[in-house]
């Protein structure tokens, strides 16, 4: 399994001093920008440029940032955190020129292939654009078999013939949108040779079997004596090349390059038969001497997980799952975890995950704040530090609240942003012209319209979200009795200051936006949201806004789930035959009540389908339309087939209709899954329109939406952090046993100041379990961790074999 997480920017030539981004904690992200491109020719000189970034997969584009205005250095200050649903092998970045009355143009790119991903991860790196050439665009694998015969001709004599068998190639790249038409030349290449063959066009397939064999005579016949008769001696065999190359069948238009790869024919002097895959290549190997294009910025930070079966995971998982029963808290494994990688944020995110799924998160928050609690002396400055329970809520917010956050505050934030209305207070900051009192009007009425949004929002609070703040509400009123506004500065901490005013600050960060705002519409938001945390810690309120506070917060546990997902999608119209134009673009809208679909967005539905009415959500074969990233809906009637914009948005949309309709009590067991197509089932060819499925659906849980959490995945990142932090375990081990044995002020403080031991002897016992745990599963991955023969379908051969 595979995360990326993007941080970037993007120059044309490095300066002389590092420049500093500002920083962005917390951010699962890539933020982009450019500075100084490089020279451009034509009409538009280098101030007109309006520039934007691409993030592909390959070469299927996933991501778009917003186009900057005429800018030689625009920080695009973009962030994207996902998960990667399918193989790949390049991570590309493309800055584009946008065009106004032509297509866009392509500045230059930046490709990091699977296997360096690693080497930067975590790390800011300036990276130097490289041209977009269509000969160096290339994906996919190729499985060839290579063959030398010794054949006696009619004469008697011998000669050698090689045999080239190309099998079949995977992961070829679509071609503006659609499954290519690939064919393939297979040649024989020499100091002074060149026999070509060229295979079958196969249609619309990424993933062409060919099953064709070739042949080449590469020595001359011991009968033969005039060297005309053949170009190369028997000596010179191992000058030889096979070179295949791949293409999309242009028909009428030019024919597309897809990719190469060269092959000795020496590889055969020890063994007659040579069979393996190979990864397709740029021309040249993609090398070209161009200009200077300039650099981008990048923090890619990239996780790979190998899982391993869910019986290996069992002693770690329960162990983590007895943590919220541990007294004291500190003394638990997931409390130990949050010491031990206190520096790192992204170490709480997987115990609250699982943790989550198995409804045990509300008890160990709690717990982790009574201890928080404990140590805090002023009710003011309840819960305003980065501890182990703020970080745990904040992600928590995060996971089940993003639906909650798009009620809530997507309106009047689509208002604010299209509306363009001046709010700058700042005499510094006016512009000529500016009227700070008509803006101080437009920064009211924005402020008053988020924060009535806010506190009439607690029926759409999500139950764990309320259980959680009815927890911190109920500690902080028994550890400070005195104080009756601490109850609600403890909630208040939370949701207004960690919840509400970051996601006015950075909308596109909770997908509330899909793009950065602009600087004009950023400022605005800065000003909203910093009067939102004033407001959420109390200060200057008036008696009204008190008053729908403390209502707010006393009512947010009477909640109700309500999902909002829009995107533009192909939708096929239902049931169709095959041929003709039948996919349509269309606007497809969920809510927790019901699949619509649009001709244009926030119009009128063309379609209402009620949620309640759907069996089942499930992949679509490339094969039934020869169309990638298909997803169908069953449904009461005939099913729905949908291809989404990239193999990203069709695992969302997957993911949240299934959530959405996990718990309809007609969901199907099976499914077909490919297309009922010329009066047979394209899958299992049965007849029967209504026959049932010949594939189990894919399992869904009975739980609340946001918990579909896979936990053997989530228990490998656990014991890939306790890993890392092996080091600080032992020290923590080491400071239980000082304490246990000397009782008192200790030589060794120094050693164990910076971990929570409130009883020794059971973070001892705990720590000796994971220690134990941890080399179990260390033996469980060295057992498993043989790699994949070079030149297999898991492990191709990279670029020239000899």
């Amino acid at each position: 399994t595979s995360y990326v997480m993007l941080n970037s920017q993007f120059r044309p030539h490095p300066p002389c001093a590092p420049h500093t981004l500002p920083p962005q904690p917390g951010l699962l992200s890539l933020t982009q920008s450019i500075f100084n491109l490089g020279p451009c020719s034509g009409p538009n000189r280098q101030r007109d440029l309006c520039t934007f970034c691409t993030i592909s997969l390959d070469q299927e584009e996933v991501f778009r940032t917003k186009v900057f205005d005429k800018s030689l250095s625009p920080f695009y200050g973009e962030d994207f955190y996902f998960e990667i649903p399918r193989p790949f092998q390049c991570l590309s970045f493309y800055v584009f020129a946008k065009g106004v009355f032509q297509r866009d143009l392509p500045v230059g790119k930046v490709s990091i292939r699977k296997e360096e991903l690693c080497k930067f991860s975590g790390k800011e790196h300036w990276f130097g654009l490289q041209p977009v050439d269509p000969n160096s665009e290339v994906q996919g694998k190729v499985h060839l078999e290579m063959r030398l015969n010794e054949l006696i001709i009619e004469n008697g004599s011998m000669c050698q013939q090689l045999l080239v068998r190309i099998i079949e190639c995977q992961g070829l790249p679509l071609i503006s949108g659609q499954n290519c038409d690939p064919y393939a030349t297979v040649s024989l290449v020499g100091p002074a040779r060149f026999d070509q063959k060229k295979t079958k066009v196969k249609k619309k397939t990424s993933d062409p079997q060919f099953e064709e064999t070739f042949y080449f005579e590469v020595t001359r016949p011991n009968s033969y004596t005039k060297k005309s008769h053949f170009q190369v001696e028997e000596e010179d065999i191992e000058k030889l090349e096979i070179k295949v190359d791949l293409w999309n069948n242009g028909n009428l238009a030019q024919d597309v390059f897809l990719g190469e790869t060269r092959v000795s024919v020496k590889i055969l002097r020890n063994d007659h038969i040579h069979r393996a895959w190979y990864l397709l290549q740029p021309k040249g190997n993609g090398k070209s001497k161009t200009d200077d294009l300039g650099s981008l910025r990048l923090n890619v930070t990239y996780t790979e997980d190998n899982v391993l079966p869910s019986a290996c995971y069992t002693p770690l998982c329960t162990l983590l799952l007895k943590s919220p029963d541990i007294k004291p808290i500190s003394a638990s494994a997931a409390h130990i975890l949050g010491d031990i990688c206190r520096e790192r944020y992204e170490a709480v995110l997987p115990v609250v995950r699982l943790l989550l799924h198995h409804s045990r998160l509300v008890s160990f928050v709690s717990a982790i704040a009574a201890l928080e609690l404990e140590n805090t002396q002023e009710a003011n400055t309840i819960f305003r530090g980065n501890s182990l329970a703020t970080r745990c809520i904040d992600d928590m917010m995060k996971i089940v609240g993003r639906s909650y956050l798009t009620v809530t505050l997507k309106p009047v934030l689509d208002e604010i942003c299209e509306s363009n209305k001046t709010c700058e207070i700042d005499p510094i900051k006016l512009k000529e012209g500016d009227n700070v009192e008509v803006n101080k009007e437009n920064l009211q009425g924005y402020v008053q319209k988020v924060f009535s949004s806010i506190t009439q929002s607690s029926s759409s609070c999500p139950p764990l979200m309320c259980d959680v703040f009815r927890s911190l509400r109920q500690l902080a009123s028994k550890r400070f009795p005195d104080d009756p506004h601490v109850q609600y500065s403890a909630v208040s901490s939370f949701v207004f200051l960690r919840f509400f005013a970051v996601a006015v600050l950075s909308p596109h960060t909770f997908q509330l936006r899909p793009h950065h705002p602009d600087l004009e519409v950023s400022r605005t938001l800065t000003l909203i949201s910093k009067t939102i945390q004033t407001l959420g810690s109390w200060g200057s309120l008036s008696k009204n806004k008190l008053v729908c506070i403390h209502v707010f917060i006393l009512t947010v546990s009477m909640s109700s789930l309500y999902l909002f997902y829009y995107r533009e999608v192909q939708k096929r119209a239902q049931g169709r035959k095959r041929i003709g134009k039948n996919f349509k673009k269309r606007w497809l809208r969920v809510t927790n009540r019901e699949l619509s679909y649009h001709k244009h967005r926030g119009k009128e539905a063309l379609c209402i389908m009620p949620v309640k009415n759907i069996q089942a959500v499930e992949k679509l074969d490339e094969s039934a339309f020869n169309r990638k990233n298909m997803f169908q809906v069953l449904h009461s009637e005939k099913p729905l087939y949908v291809q989404a914009g990239n193999c990203v948005e069709a695992s969302e949309w997957v993911e949240v209709l299934s959530q959405v309709s996990r718990c309809n009590p007609d969901r199907l067991g099976t499914f077909h899954p490919s297309a009922y197509l010329a009066g047979a089932w394209l899958c299992c060819r049965s007849l029967s329109d209504s026959q049932p499925g010949c594939k189990p659906c894919t399992p869904t849980l009975l739980a609340n939406l946001q918990l579909d959490i896979d936990c053997d995945r989530e228990t490998e990142r656990i014991f890939s952090l306790f890993t890392s932090s092996y080091s600080k375990l032992q020290k923590m081990e080491d400071a239980c046993a000082s304490i246990a044995v000397y009782q008192g002020p200790l030589r060794e403080q120094d050693d164990y100041s910076l971990f929570t031991i409130q009883d020794s002897k059971e973070t001892f016992h705990t720590v000796r379990q994971i220690s134990h745990i941890l080399k179990e599963l260390q033996r469980e991955h060295d057992t498993r961790s043989g790699t994949a023969q070079y030149g297999s379908q898991e492990n191709p051969i990279v670029g020239k074999t000899s």
